[in-house]
């Protein structure tokens, strides 16, 4: 399968920490980068739903490997993997400054009536 949707996004707001003040700058939290995993994953899935279906994140395995501060633009890339049943989606999903990585993983969304 492996079709590929990816988007940019600029580390800021609601994605921000500063783990408690405990860090000079604020970075990309943890929770701010499965955030825009899922989104971008979701998106991908919704190209193979019917009008009345919708997906729900299901499982998160992620790896948060690097840090990204305020103000960096990421990429942020799920693959599809495989759809099963016709209502799980599984995906490889990543998140990257510039060449360096900052989050890697897999994902599972699954199609629900709306």
């Amino acid at each position: 399968m492996n079709e590929r949707h990816e988007q940019q996004f600029t580390v800021e707001g609601e994605l921000l920490t500063d783990v408690g003040g405990s860090l000079e700058r604020r970075i990309l939290s943890t929770p701010g980068l499965i955030l825009m995993m899922e989104r971008t994953a979701a998106a991908l899935a919704a190209e193979h739903l019917p009008d009345d279906h919708v997906t729900v994140g299901f499982e998160v395995n992620i790896r948060h490997v690097g840090a990204a501060p305020e103000g960096s633009t990421c990429t942020v890339r799920a693959t599809l993997r495989e759809i099963a049943d016709e209502r799980k989606f599984r995906f490889d999903v990543e998140v990257v400054d510039g060449e360096r990585t900052i989050g890697v993983g897999t994902h599972e969304r699954r199609a629900i009536a709306r």
